[in-house]
């Protein structure tokens, strides 16, 4: 903690009262400390805090519609789930002179299950192996690009210093899945459809955040959590087109706004993303274990 005090000095007090109040400036603009410069110029750059940003029209919601079963091809079930959305208007403060600010979304996996069961014969599963043996709480869910961002479109917002005046601005994201499972079991030679059920939970974490990109200093805005549950049946001896069916839910559970900031976890700021980390194995009812395709 500085103090400082002034004093006036003898010659100082020589000088009429303008110019002395001049020379007391001058000399307190550039008295340095051994503990650095008290308050110069130079120095007295406007700090960007949590309590300077504005954010206000924050929304996170998922489309209030369900799954979308398509049964087009005879090689693969896709489906399309409604899509989560995340949006604020954000104002920042004026930025200093050598400071460059970007504020948008980073997201994060926490939590997967995904299996497709065919039969009695086994199951295929995308995995998360670090996740899944505990040994990350999350995984990055960037674009695979704009690390630690989900995007680098209408996901984020760069201020570039100096600033005169306040950034207004909006950041936005969505998310969903829309994936392909073969009917037949992924790892034989027949086409022979046998899939008979698609389960996926899966769980999430976005943060609204600030981050200076020579400090690396990031200011956390808001914390959602959220989560996308898919359970779908299929008969695979009727004609494609009517094979399959959604069950349970119908409509997904909205994103929760936390009232505390939970931290990000250093893991989910960077490589790998979700999408690059997850293994497609095959976990037959008899037998060991076979990776279908590998992490990247």
């Amino acid at each position: 903690m500085h103090s400082l005090i002034l004093v006036e000095s003898q010659s100082a007090a020589l000088f009429p009262g303008p110019v002395r109040l001049t020379w007391l400036l001058l000399t307190v603009s550039l008295t340095c400390t051994d503990m650095g410069c008290i308050q110069s110029i130079a120095c007295n750059k406007s700090r960007i805090k949590r309590e300077n940003i504005v954010v206000y029209d924050l929304s996170a919601t998922i489309d209030h519609c369900p799954t979308v079963i398509e049964e087009n091809s005879p090689i693969v079930l896709r489906y399309k789930t409604p899509y989560f959305k995340a949006s604020a208007r954000v104002v920042m403060p004026p930025i200093p002179r050598n400071e460059t600010w970007v504020v948008g979304w980073i997201q994060a996996c926490t939590q997967m299950e995904f299996y497709n069961t065919y039969g009695d014969v086994g199951m295929s599963s995308w995995e998360l192996p670090q996740l899944r043996e505990g040994l990350v709480r999350a995984i990055s869910d960037s674009d695979g690009v704009s690390y630690p961002w989900y995007g680098n479109t209408t996901e984020t917002v760069t201020i570039v210093g100096p600033t005169s005046k306040p950034s207004r601005f909006i950041v936005s994201m969505n998310d969903n899945f829309y994936p392909s499972v073969t009917w037949a079991v992924p790892v034989s030679e027949s086409n022979t459809p046998l899939l008979t059920n698609i389960k996926r939970d899966q769980s999430f974490t976005t943060w609204l955040v600030a981050l200076n990109t020579t400090s690396r200093e990031k200011i956390l805005l808001h914390t959602i959590k959220w989560r996308m549950r898919v359970d779908i049946t299929v008969d695979p001896t009727l004609p494609l087109g009517s094979r399959a069916r959604l069950v349970g839910r119908v409509h997904q559970d909205q994103p929760r706004v936390l009232t505390r900031m939970e931290p990000i976890p250093l893991n989910a700021m960077g490589r790998p993303n979700a999408n690059d980390a997850q293994v497609l194995m095959w976990r037959p009812r008899r037998g060991p274990p076979l990776v279908v395709i590998p992490p990247k």
